[in-house]
């Protein structure tokens, strides 16, 4: 630890930052003329890399493929279960106008299928574009569903929601770059990346008659899981070197109906009934990450890979900072900041996470599980930034004081020391930077209109980062003491 005494050479700068006492924790600002004086330290914290073997699988966004990162050789493996929502009270055509073929002639009154297919929309891909691969469809059982109720994880066996011996409805062998279309389509604005899988016709046959049979089956998502169809699940059985993004899952039903015209006509029209997978019912990806002991081996730097995979551990040099000529002092501003190290130029790459959340490690699954938000005194939020390649948290000071009060709070309860307390809590000094997403909205708070974070989840995009760190390879805190004279 290294102490640079600021007096009187710092006022202007300390006049921005917000004082923590280590005592009240309370928030202050303080000028020359309250009697203070000023000095900076600089502390050493180690970091490391630790496995985080799951996550809520909450994300609309849906993965498909097997990839190895670039970057870090580490390979990752996606396959996902997707139910369909339907309208309230959706309603197909009066069976009297149904349309079908009977000997070879078309007929009224006849609910029949012509075709039916699933697609899965991406709006991006990893890996290579022209690499074959095998996409399997299966149904998933009527009996073993996925439920609204429960929490599902990344880690998640989807395959236990098969029937049993269940075999694939439908194979396909496809490209992401889908070049039975034209140059000029694929490039169109109006065109949407997609594979399009064609179903058995018995399947869209079953889904038309089970309408017929009972409309209320149609009644809501609910009913139509449970009654109607349960959902896909979707795997690839080959073309290791690429990954899709997916969006939008849907399948679509063909049939025909007939109508009258304003002149009295029949008339036969092609129709087709869409189902998607939407938020309102549940899409879940499984995630597989494999050859991760070495990057969690590696003490040369940390990482961060999501979906799940990997955070990065900090240890803060708590003890330390209240100790020595400091023992009294209050800190006023305590700031780390973790660099990016460069990727490599491969052909593609892995995305960078937008945002850090930095949680006690204690706390981080309760953390999500409780739908908390980073509240500014145990947990933080910080966005990376693209300019100088780094996530800085600025001010830390009251997440430092929490830690040291409970831990002198602890010890005193239990009548024990101060070092046995840390022995039997050996995580109380250290916290988790874990890659979340946010969202904002705007509240009214004594009477003014202010932006307040609503929610932090986990991020669920497909993001690889290598951090300058680990325990050979020390980060830096800056501390800001106040001293009364």
């Amino acid at each position: 630890m290294h102490t640079i005494k600021i007096g009187k050479l710092l006022p202007l700068v300390l006049l921005a930052f917000a004082a923590c006492d280590d005592n009240t924790e309370n928030i202050g600002i303080h000028s020359e003329s309250d009697g203070i004086t000023n000095s900076l330290a600089v502390f050493q914290l180690t970091t490391r890399s630790l496995k985080l073997d799951s996550v809520v699988a909450n994300s609309t966004i849906s993965y498909l493929g097997d990839i190895t990162d670039p970057e870090t050789g580490t390979d990752i493996r996606a396959d996902f279960a997707a139910q369909f929502y339907t309208f309230e009270n959706y309603e197909f055509p009066d069976k009297s106008q149904m349309v079908g073929d009977v000997d070879g002639k078309v007929r009224q009154g006849i609910v029949q299928c012509d075709s039916c297919e699933v697609r899965l929309y991406f709006d991006k891909y990893y890996g290579d574009g022209n690499n074959p691969m095998k996409l399997e469809v299966y149904e998933l059982s009527s009996e073993k569903l996925l439920e609204e109720d429960s929490v599902y994880y990344t880690n998640v066996d989807l395959t236990k929601f098969l029937p049993a011996g269940a075999a694939p409805l439908s194979t396909r062998i496809f490209t992401p770059r889908d070049f039975n279309q034209s140059s000029a389509t694929l490039n169109g604005s109006d065109y949407n990346d997609n594979v399009r899988v064609v179903l058995p016709r018995e399947v869209g046959q079953r889904i038309m008659e089970r309408y017929y049979e009972n409309p209320t089956n149609y009644k809501d998502s609910y009913h139509f899981i449970r009654n109607v169809f349960p959902g896909f699940y979707f795997r690839t059985s080959g073309g290791k070197g690429t990954m899709l993004s997916v969006y939008v899952g849907t399948m679509n039903v063909y049939y025909r109906y007939a109508d009258k015209t304003e002149a009295g006509k029949d008339t036969v029209y092609n129709a087709i009934t869409r189902f998607a997978a939407t938020p309102e019912v549940i899409q879940s990806t499984r995630f597989e990450n494999q050859n991760m002991a070495p990057l969690l081996a590696d003490n040369s730097c940390t990482y961060l890979k999501t979906p799940a995979g990997i955070c990065t551990e900090m240890t803060l040099p708590v003890d330390q900072l209240f100790t020595g000529e400091h023992a009294t002092d209050s800190i006023s501003l305590a700031s780390v900041t973790l660099t990016r190290y460069n990727k490599p130029q491969d052909s593609y790459q892995l995305g960078t996470p937008g945002t850090l959340l930095m949680v006690r490690k204690q706390d981080m699954y309760s953390f999500f599980d409780e739908h908390r938000v980073a509240d500014g005194r145990t947990s933080y939020t910080t966005t990376f930034n693209t300019i100088y390649n780094t996530y800085t948290f600025d001010n830390i000071c009251r997440l430092l004081a929490y830690c040291r009060h409970e831990k002198l709070a602890g010890a005193a309860e239990a009548g024990i020391t101060e070092e046995e307390w840390a022995s039997r809590h050996p995580d109380w000094n250290k916290v988790v930077l874990i890659p979340v997403t946010t969202s904002y909205a705007t509240v009214n708070r004594n009477n003014s209109t202010v932006t307040a974070l609503v929610s932090v989840n986990h991020d669920l995009n497909l993001n690889s980062v290598r951090l300058v760190g680990g325990s050979s390879s020390p980060l830096t805190m800056q501390v800001v003491y106040s001293k009364f004279y």
